[in-house]
């Protein structure tokens, strides 16, 4: 596996790994949760989140849960991808939405940042 930018953040105590997938592709995200979530010999949460172009949103969020099996919503993940869209300059304004398994969802700013 070679370099993987990432970051790490949490809401309400839900804690992730994101990864911005409009700049890197990501092979084998099932492998990479598992391996990414473990708190002992990796990076440590309770998955990870892919932040991805999407064609009906400001960008798709795909979860994935640390065994690997992907998830179709977290609330608190969403707010975090939010957050990560306003402060890169992929959303702009104060409402961000966000493509998931459950369908879009909207987001504002201030939601972002409740946590």
């Amino acid at each position: 596996m070679g370099k993987l930018d990432f970051t790490k953040m949490h809401g309400c105590g839900n804690d992730y790994v994101y990864i911005d997938c409009f700049k890197q592709d990501v092979e084998a995200p099932e492998l990479l949760a598992r391996t990414l979530s473990d708190r002992h010999k990796g990076v440590g949460g309770d998955g990870v989140i892919l932040i991805c172009p999407s064609e009906t949103a400001d960008a798709k969020m795909r979860m994935f849960n640390a065994d690997g099996s992907e998830g179709r919503m977290c609330g608190n993940g969403v707010r975090c991808v939010a957050e990560y869209l306003f402060r890169h300059g992929y959303a702009s304004g104060t409402a961000a939405d966000v493509e998931t398994l459950s369908g879009v969802k909207h987001t504002s700013s201030a939601e972002s940042r409740a946590c």
